[in-house]
């Protein structure tokens, strides 16, 4: 993967501001290549949000702290991930036959499923970094490595897996596009990260995160017949917080 691919990536994946001439000339059909620079990216996010943590955590105390990287994580990503999250829980969770639940999974309005869904993932996430913290876990390292993870599974709702919609989104570009090779440099880039980062408890808990997100994957077939671009971000969200309570 070159530079400009992996600027391109960093891009469309964050709000950290790159240069327009940098990324200039890069077809949407390139950027499935750009999947193994995913892990870099969860490093890059992950450092940041746990460096606003560490400098809020002697200020203002724990939790708050907590709830800081919480939010700076989404400022990074300009809430990407969560919003898929909020919309695929607003789909799945309708009662509603498949092509109905890809229709409310369209619509930007948030429902009461996505509502919850939010309300959940930043109340889990705030107290299970608090708990951590008490525990006296390395921060630094175990909070970008949960960035890490997040977007290392990932892949695993990309390859070999069907594109739910008929339309082409933001989500096939990845689904179904990305080979086994490019599958295989992005686990072990994040596993060789995440052991570099926490050792063995990060491993362990990067496992347990991969388990539990090829089950969501196997789930979200059944109900919507494949993935989308909003079920990636739902995979993100899930990947880190089950990371982060692996850890405790």
């Amino acid at each position: 993967m070159n530079l400009r691919l992996f600027l391109a990536t960093l891009q469309f994946m964050t709000r950290i501001p790159v240069p327009e001439r940098w990324t200039q000339g890069l077809a949407m059909d390139n950027y499935e290549r750009g999947i193994i620079g995913f892990p870099l990216i969860g490093l890059i996010v992950g450092m940041l949000g746990a460096i606003v943590f560490s400098l809020l955590s002697p200020w203002c105390g724990v939790p708050l702290a907590a709830l800081g990287y919480v939010l700076a994580l989404a400022l990074i990503t300009g809430a990407f991930h969560l919003d898929g999250l909020a919309d695929t829980c607003d789909g799945v969770f309708s009662a509603r036959k498949r092509e109905q639940m890809l229709e409310i999974m369209r619509d930007s309005r948030l429902g009461t499923n996505g509502g919850l869904a939010l309300i959940f993932i930043v109340v889990a996430k705030v107290l299970v970094v608090s708990e951590l913290a008490l525990r006296d876990a390395p921060m630094l390292m175990m909070l970008t490595a949960a960035s890490v993870a997040g977007r290392t599974v990932i892949v695993l709702l990309m390859y070999r897996q069907r594109y739910a919609r008929e339309s082409n989104g933001l989500g096939n570009i990845y689904i179904g596009k990305v080979t086994g090779k490019q599958t295989a440099v992005t686990l072990v880039v994040g596993t060789i990260l995440t052991l570099l980062l926490g050792k063995g408890a990060a491993l362990l808990a990067l496992v347990i995160s991969m388990m539990v997100v090829l089950l969501l994957a196997a789930y979200l077939n059944r109900r919507l017949g494949g993935q989308t671009g909003d079920t990636l971000g739902a995979a993100v969200e899930v990947g880190e917080l089950v990371f982060l309570l692996a850890l405790l």
